[in-house]
């Protein structure tokens, strides 16, 4: 199997993972109306629409890889905005989300997380800015969970809402800072096309 091919399979195997994992996490947000839930349930989503465009822009040119290196930078934006918007709804009223079922779940998207994370670790300076892309997603996703896992313990004792609150805002910084650098590592990648076509 070609480098590119296993590149590409994994990143598929990953994108059916993550599409099947933000139903459950979704629902979950739902039912217990938890901010950071709901940020990463999205950010999920999100996932494997950026392992699916990974999956066909594997195969383009360095110069179309770019392109889509840059558009991936807002998927990454997403899952701020869905922060920011379950962040209003639940400073007006910020009951603490059920501490066992934010675990539960948490766990279950760390190990998706752990397990993309190791699966794009080879591959992640091989393809340019979209395997950087794929593999600061996975990264990323997977210390949200620790910090879930980390405000649920803590709603065990300090029974409030607001630290759900602040972690779904900081998986919303997190993300942000990602796309930060997925955009610098596509235009690094455009400047070297530019200068190599002059």
């Amino acid at each position: 199997m070609t480098e590119v091919r296993a590149f590409r399979r994994v990143v598929l195997i990953i994108a059916l993972m993550n599409l099947g994992y933000f139903g459950v996490e979704f629902a979950a947000a739902l039912s217990i109306r938890s901010v950071s839930l709901m940020a990463d349930s999205v950010d999920f989503l999100e996932d494997g629409a950026i392992n699916l465009l990974i999956f066909f822009a594997a195969v383009w040119t360095l110069k179309q890889r770019s392109r889509a290196g840059a558009a991936l930078t807002f998927f990454f934006l997403i899952p701020v905005a869905a922060a920011v918007w379950m962040t209003v709804v639940k400073i007006i009223n910020p009951e603490r989300p059920q501490p066992t079922v934010l675990t539960v779940t948490a766990l279950g998207a760390l190990v998706i997380n752990v397990t993309a994370s190791a699966m794009l670790a080879r591959h992640r300076n091989a393809h340019g800015s979209i395997a950087k892309a794929a593999w600061l997603s996975a990264r990323n996703d997977a210390i949200a969970n620790l910090a879930i896992i980390a405000a649920a313990l803590i709603s065990l004792v300090i029974v409030t809402g607001w630290i759900d609150i602040v972690v779904g805002l900081g998986i919303a910084a997190l993300n942000a800072g990602a796309a930060r650098e997925v955009w610098r590592a596509a235009r690094a990648e455009r400047l070297t096309l530019d200068e190599a076509e002059g």
